[in-house]
């Protein structure tokens, strides 16, 4: 590791401290969790739209096109991942309208590789160790799940944030 890269991971700090602003996570798990059903269903949805697009693309290339249902409804999850979690809102439609949004330990907004990869991390966590992977939570302060722990990543109430960064322009 350079000199260089060594200073700025030992400049960064964690930007949300739950001694000192409690109120960036208040009610995060259970929003989470409501926000997790509105993401889903929107993913239905727009699984379902694609589908029409798949179908008719399998039409014109013989039948060819029909092998992309295969992956269909998890091709579709990551790009909805990546381009609302990694987005310039830092949110799935779910996470907006429930007030969350995610952000890195250090402040930072997630970028679409880290969202996709995110997901997966979800996913995979919850086949391997199904409910427990929820307790994580329980014994987090900062109520994060297990891949947010392994990706660095932190859930926080979106208006009590833009309202501190708002007051506090120098601290942001």
């Amino acid at each position: 590791m350079s000199a260089d890269t060594a200073s700025s991971y030992s400049s960064r700090q964690d930007a949300f401290d739950p001694l000192l602003q409690p109120e960036l996570f208040e009610g995060v798990r259970s929003r989470r969790i409501f926000a997790f059903f509105i993401d889903a269903f929107v993913i239905a949805l727009l699984t379902m739209g694609a589908a029409v697009l798949v179908f008719i693309l399998g039409i014109f290339t013989l039948g060819l096109g029909f092998i992309l249902y295969a992956i269909l409804p998890a091709g579709v999850a990551l790009l909805y991942a990546a381009f609302t979690l990694g987005g310039p809102a830092a949110a799935t439609i779910g996470m907006r309208a429930m007030g969350l949004e995610m952000r890195l330990w250090y402040g930072s907004k997630p970028y679409p590789l880290l969202a996709a990869v995110h997901l997966l991390l979800f996913w995979f966590s919850v086949s391997l160790l199904t409910p427990f992977v929820l307790l994580v939570s329980l014994f987090s302060d900062r109520k994060r799940l297990l891949h947010d722990l392994i990706l660095g990543t932190v859930v926080i109430n979106s208006e009590y944030h833009r309202g501190y960064v708002r007051d506090h322009p120098a601290d942001s």
